[in-house]
């Protein structure tokens, strides 16, 4: 009887397979707090010394991701539904902590404290920040959406170092009620330039933000209870009272150098913050349903952009989709779902590279303006 031919062994995964399976893993929260954390030690060293690790900060937060996500191409797979991230909450936290030490940093060193050159600061200016409005806002972004009210207020407190208080209550109460309606300041029309929708969408939000708090502060029930006369205190109260201590704190600390380089800093923030709405929702808009009623939200009301470097850097803002459909998930466990299909919004670059080409108008319309119409041709 011939003998059986003996099992072949299995076969080891050529390198190039071992390199798609680590790829293919959901990035956990320490990928995150490389990428987010990775130019702070050469922030602070610029800072002191200036030179190479000032320009070095800046070529990684300008540069190096740009390329990263060039070269990592695909998007990284979405998490498992329900999978839960431990570690996230974590992560925000020291992210928070970490933005108020580089804040006082940034503006010491802008200010003379460390004797740099022009050259220098001007790097420092940049990268801190490009710092503060990309990785700050979408990790205090994330805390606002944050059921406990330490993590909560930590964000909020993040958003008043920038003198933007006034986004933990427009961007809650307005922007996710009224995205991509006419109602939303910080929604985008087709055509509209950035310059003139940042006018309109700081000083709208900071309006209607104060509108729909002041409605709510009617709604609360009387009591004369600590607890009940804190929670009828207006939250912008506590916007403006603490965005004046930060200046005066600046002034008094570092003097009126210090509070130039503080009042720059935070408009430099402010500007990366307004152009990632304006980026995110530019020309799309919601199907009315009645005289007060708009079609749910959904995928095709949001630009969402797959690049994976970019996607850690910003905490995975760029899932900006599916953080509307479900706004207390957390960053890790946002989902992309198909970007390949018909009527779904994609942006052509990175959201840091989209959001840099904003900043020209005419540029900016050549580019999306198409795009915004072969989606509606579609609807």
């Amino acid at each position: 009887m011939p003998t059986p031919p003996m099992p072949a062994p299995p076969r080891m995964p050529r390198p190039a397979t071992l390199l798609g399976q680590m790829r293919a893993r959901v990035p956990p929260v320490a990928a995150f707090a490389l990428v987010t954390l990775l130019p702070l030690p050469f922030l602070m060293l610029g800072a002191v010394l200036g030179g190479a690790f000032a320009w070095g900060a800046l070529a990684y937060v300008a540069v190096l991701i740009t390329v990263l996500d060039r070269l990592i191409a695909g998007a990284a797979p979405d998490a498992p539904e329900g999978a839960e991230f431990p570690a996230a909450n974590r992560l925000s936290a020291a992210l928070a902590i970490a933005h108020f030490v580089a804040l006082a940093v940034a503006v010491w060193a802008l200010s003379g404290g460390s004797g740099l050159g022009w050259g220098d600061r001007v790097a420092l200016f940049l990268g801190f920040g490009l710092f503060f409005g990309q990785v700050s806002n979408s990790n205090a972004h994330e805390l606002i959406h944050r059921a406990d009210r330490r993590l909560f207020r930590l964000g909020m407190w993040v958003y008043i170092s920038l003198l933007f208080g006034h986004h933990t209550s427009a961007h809650r109460l307005v922007h996710h009620r009224f995205v991509a309606t006419p109602d939303d300041p910080n929604s985008a029309e087709l055509g509209e330039g950035f310059w003139d929708f940042a006018r309109r969408a700081w000083a709208g939000s900071f309006v209607a933000g104060h509108e729909m708090e002041t409605n709510l502060r009617k709604t609360l029930p009387p009591g004369d209870s600590l607890r009940a006369r804190l929670r009828r205190v207006h939250p912008y109260v506590i916007y403006l009272a603490g965005g004046a201590g930060f200046v005066l704190a600046a002034l008094a600390l570092f003097g009126v150098g210090g509070l130039l380089a503080y009042l720059l800093l935070c408009a430099h923030a402010q500007v990366q913050l307004l152009l990632a709405d304006y980026v995110q929702h530019y020309g799309l808009s919601r199907r009315r349903l009645g005289m007060d009623r708009y079609e749910p939200v959904g995928p095709a009301h949001s630009w969402d952009a797959p690049q994976r470097v970019s996607s850690l850097w910003m905490l995975n803002a760029p899932r900006h989709s599916d953080h509307h459909a479900h706004p207390g998930r957390e960053y890790p466990a946002l989902r992309l779902g198909a970007i390949g299909v018909p009527g779904r919004p994609v942006l052509p670059r990175s959201l840091p590279v989209m959001a840099t080409l904003a900043l020209i108008p005419l540029l900016w319309r050549r580019v999306m303006d198409r795009r915004v119409m072969a989606l509606r041709g579609r609807g």
